[in-house]
């Protein structure tokens, strides 16, 4: 029997594995649970994914996307007169706006990490990533200390199932930048 080319699979591999975290939770997870939601013959996941923290590390990282995207369209990091605060508040509002799903994903799949170190070096792309962008407007300690509370912030709001406070995120995270900071 030819082997059938199929240049997507893998793709559909790392979207089926988001969907399966997404319903089910990391504990769903399996190389027989994303095969079974990709429409794939099993051997197909264990080929591209030898183990599930691969699978993972590929769904974490195109996951990480989800914000590094809307960073990019809405470009206020890249405007050194920006005010700050307002514009991390509004990043972060648009962040939470769009599907809760893939929100609760990603931070799951970034707190996965505490327990796997293979996730590590993809959950610190995200911070240092952001924070090097931060880091344009303010200084380094700063730009980390406005990273953590992103997260804190990201998190409250889905822990509790709470409704995002823009203005308080705005309030909060200007009283972290020194003032003459852009």
């Amino acid at each position: 029997m030819a082997r059938r080319y199929d240049p997507e699979r893998r793709q559909r591999i790392i979207d089926a594995a988001i969907r399966v975290v997404g319903s089910h939770g990391l504990a769903g997870l399996s190389h027989r649970s994303v095969a079974a939601e990709a429409d794939v013959p099993l051997g197909s996941t264990t080929y591209h994914f030898k183990t599930l923290d691969e699978l993972m590390v590929a769904a974490l990282r195109q996951a990480n996307e989800g914000f590094a995207k809307v960073v990019a369209a809405r470009g206020g990091l890249e405007d050194q007169g920006a005010d700050l605060a307002t514009e991390l508040a509004g990043l972060l509002g648009e962040w939470l706006a769009g599907d809760r799903t893939g929100v609760e994903l990603e931070c799951e799949l970034y707190l996965a990490a505490l327990r796997r170190p293979t996730l590590r070096p993809v959950a610190a792309e995200w911070a240092e990533d952001l924070a090097e962008r931060l880091g344009r407007h303010t200084d380094a300690v700063t730009a980390r200390a406005l990273v953590a509370l992103m997260d804190g912030i990201c998190l409250q709001v889905l822990l509790t199932d709470g409704v995002y406070d823009e203005e308080y995120a705005r309030e909060v995270l200007g009283r972290v930048i020194p003032s003459g900071a852009r």
